[in-house]
């Protein structure tokens, strides 16, 4: 198994939903963690929880639209414990809306988030990865990226361009740096994410769907599969998992 215990990582989007569950699952296995988002209250709550369970945890305030406040995030590995090994690049937003509703500024947003934030932190994180020369990136996609559904255009359009990045970055640095990339594709999750979404038609359309009922998977199922990626030996790079909930095809 890979050696885990005192390994450096940095979490985006860790103040809830699948960021909190890895940034805690990943304190519980041994590993320092930079806690990343914009929620100065939450990140600080999460600090002195996973403090309190002797966890080494900073965290910085972070909009991943921000490259001052994503360099600074990366930096803050460094600063605070000497280096880097692991990148989770889990922030993201998902208001869902259909295209004749012409939501255009939630599409921009979904892609300044879930794409370019996803380019800056790889971007500020990758000399640190190098140096390593044993260094992983978790990319949180989704199944989004791999079907496609009435309103889900645009997220899963940029969920489809992770899944892809993923696989250009495996190509060109893991070979010369041996940086090991694993991109997990979610399919639904029981997180705020659905929260942000504005459009009243599609949420009328998605009422009796969306309930309680539907299946969907814990933010913890995906921690696991994050943790199950870093702990393989050094010889495997689990290259991509699609998680879905059971009862859903």
């Amino acid at each position: 198994m890979k050696y885990i215990d005192n390994r450096i990582a940095v979490v985006t989007g860790a103040s809830s939903g699948i960021g909190k569950a890895i940034a805690r699952k990943f304190v519980k296995s041994g590993i320092k963690v930079v806690l990343g988002a914009r929620s100065a209250d939450e990140l600080a709550e999460l600090k002195q929880e996973l403090k309190d369970e002797e966890g080494e945890v900073v965290y910085r305030t972070c909009d991943m639209t921000n490259q001052e406040q994503v360099v600074g995030l990366i930096r803050a590995a460094e600063e605070t414990f000497g280096g880097l090994h692991i990148l989770v690049n889990n922030a993201g937003v998902m208001p869902l809306s259909y295209l004749k509703n012409r939501h255009l500024e939630e599409w921009e947003q979904m892609v300044d988030v879930n794409i370019k934030g996803v380019l800056k932190a790889t971007y500020a994180a990758l000399p640190y990865l190098k140096e390593q020369n044993s260094s992983h990136i978790i990319n949180i996609a989704s199944a989004d990226g791999r079907t496609i559904y009435p309103g889900g255009a645009v997220y899963a359009a940029t969920k489809a361009a992770i899944i892809k990045f993923s696989e250009g970055i495996r190509t060109e640095l893991s070979p010369s740096h041996n940086i090991h990339v694993t991109c997990i594709d979610p399919g639904t999750v029981d997180t705020p994410l659905r929260e942000n979404i504005t459009d009243e038609e599609l949420l009328e359309d998605n009422k009796d769907s969306w309930t309680e009922d539907e299946a969907k998977l814990l933010a913890e199922d995906i921690a696991e599969c994050a943790l199950f990626a870093i702990s393989q030996p050094e010889r495997v790079n689990l290259s991509e998992m699609i998680v879905k909930p059971t009862g859903k095809g």
